[in-house]
């Protein structure tokens, strides 16, 4: 049992991230086509071909929703009927199943509606339109604002206006970058950027109208962004919605040079929306993440402080030598077990069980290994980062510096949970049931296939300019990812205190795979620029994982 509900913590967080990227998609397609497509579909020389790319694009979106609901739904169900020991049908009779029922339905309506016949009637598009406000009403029924004692009828329109912003701004960019790829003529562009770009502005609009009004009534003062787990992500999800405005704006620009019927670089433009939409879907993630989190006004014990975070991040060197793997708390519990087994002549009982839900025994020692791995892990990171700028700078036998990673992910793996096989008693296969053991796994597995796929792109032994996107995908997923991730600490300022330090370091993350990604997608300057910036970011990764501390 305790096994399931901590597969159900992290796994719920992947799936609500999954559900809010596939419902703004589903929303921000149905939006593209009838604020934008089909009024200027007419006018436009592949207007119907246009359309019928959007509408697969947009159904795709819809029975996603329909499949990623259904799997939160059904497991919440399945955690709520293991843990209180409820029939189904009272179960189902609770608010997220029915919020969930009803997502479902609404998304199997858009599904079935979208076809030209229904689109080319006004009672179909505003049927569709009005399901559309459905579905988002009743996403909202799943956030923090329904659960409010307080102003709840308010939040729970903050909370609609929020996620109606993200759908039409961030959501839209997939159905806008479709087009972009399939419209060559001057005045489309001209008209798809100009509206594009007001319906843009108008989630942008409801994002920060609503992002503020949730800042106040969730998080209440400065001490509860820096000082609590719910602060610390809606601080990461500002950082990357501000780059988020610093690309849409440089659209901008370009949608305005084509309106006034100048030359503009529309190839830029396309590039810029596809990072957008991955940054856009990484802050959806970092949405997903804070459902897991009260907010911070209820936090008011155990914030960290300022002087807190300060003391824990004063200037120390590196740790650079281990500790022994039998001074760790669980080598020393698991040796006292043995002890006393073998002096009353039982079979001795195992210091910890993956899954069980206890958490592991902690002392200095596990503190300073912690604390060698990630250290090593930086001057691996930092050395990559420096010998990707040599590489680019034409030193010819740095273009393998690919092959660290490979060494990094042996390191980690052999290191990074010390109570498992090689290194401690429980075996491969049934350390899989710990959800962090699992996760380390997960970052091992990103990290030998950034290494396998870029030395291949490197020397040549893979041509395809698709196998050269693996690199900064894969980064940028991981860097998602570490947003997800959760320490097993018993120690809630101790915990946090991690999290700021692995905030930073995701949002590096981030930049370098979509900085990389710029490097290959987008020629010119600003590619060149992209190429310098990927390794800063793994360099600043580095540093920071230099200045790991954990007391």
């Amino acid at each position: 049992m305790n096994l399931f509900v901590d597969i159900f913590g992290y796994l719920s967080i992947i799936l609500h991230g999954l559900v809010i990227v596939a419902q703004s998609m589903t929303l921000g397609g149905l939006s593209f086509l009838l604020l934008l497509l089909l009024p200027l579909a007419p006018s436009l020389a592949r207007g119907a071909s246009l359309e019928r790319r959007v509408l697969r694009l947009t159904c795709t979106a819809a029975a996603g929703l329909i499949l990623a609901e259904l799997a939160t739904t059904a497991l919440q169900v399945a955690v709520l009927m293991a843990t209180v020991d409820l029939p189904l049908g009272n179960v189902l009779q609770a608010s997220f199943a029915i919020a969930g029922g009803v997502k479902i339905l609404c998304a199997a309506l858009i599904l079935a509606g979208l076809n030209p016949r229904t689109l080319a009637s006004r009672g179909g598009r505003l049927a569709l339109l009005l399901v559309g406000v459905a579905e988002l009403a009743a996403a909202t029924f799943t956030t923090h604002a329904y659960a409010r004692l307080d102003d709840n009828a308010l939040l729970l329109a903050v909370e609609g206006l929020h996620q109606l912003g993200a759908a039409i701004w961030i959501g839209a960019i997939p159905a806008f970058v479709l087009v972009l790829h399939h419209l060559d003529e001057a005045q489309g562009l001209r008209q798809v950027g100009a509206r594009f770009s007001r319906m843009s502005m108008a989630g942008v609009a409801c994002i920060l109208l609503s992002g503020v009004t949730m800042c106040v009534f969730y998080i209440g003062d400065w001490s509860g962004f820096y000082g609590t787990a719910y602060g610390v992500m809606v601080g990461a999800k500002i950082v990357m919605f501000l780059a988020l405005l610093l690309l849409g704006l440089g659209n901008f620009r370009v949608t305005e040079r084509l309106r006034k019927g100048q030359v503009a670089p529309v190839l830029r433009m396309r590039r810029f929306a596809e990072v957008e939409i991955g940054i856009g879907f990484t802050i959806f993630f970092a949405a997903a993440s804070l459902t897991s989190v009260p907010p911070a006004i209820d936090l008011t014990a155990d914030r960290v402080s300022l002087h807190e975070i300060a003391e824990r991040n004063a200037p120390s060197w590196p740790r650079l030598s281990s500790p022994d793997h039998d001074s760790l708390a669980i080598s020393q519990l698991q040796a006292q077990l043995d002890r006393d087994a073998e002096r009353h002549h039982q079979v001795a009982q195992a210091a910890t069980v993956p899954g069980s839900g206890v958490l592991p025994p902690r002392n200095a020692e596990d503190i300073a290994w912690s604390e060698y791995n990630h250290h090593w892990a930086g001057i691996f990171v930092l050395l990559i980062g420096l010998l990707a700028l040599l590489g680019r700078a034409g030193v010819g036998w740095a273009r393998h510096w690919p092959l660290l990673f490979l060494v990094m992910a042996a390191f980690l793996l052999v290191r990074s949970d010390p109570e498992v096989w090689p290194l401690g008693q429980e075996g491969w296969w049934a350390a899989w049931r710990d959800v962090e053991v699992s996760q380390h796994r997960f970052f091992v597995l990103l990290i030998v296939l950034f290494g396998a796929f870029e030395w291949s792109v490197r020397t040549g032994r893979l041509r395809s300019a698709r196998a050269a996107l693996v690199f900064p995908l894969l980064v940028a997923v991981g860097g998602a990812m570490l947003l997800t991730h959760s320490h097993q600490i018993s120690n809630v300022k101790d915990q946090l205190l991690i999290e700021l330090t692995h905030t930073p370091l995701a949002l590096s993350g981030v930049a370098a795979g979509w900085a990389r990604w710029l490097e290959l997608r987008l020629p010119g300057r600003g590619g060149r620029i992209a190429g310098v910036v990927w390794p800063i970011c793994f360099m600043l990764t580095g540093v920071i994982l230099l200045w790991y501390r954990e007391a």
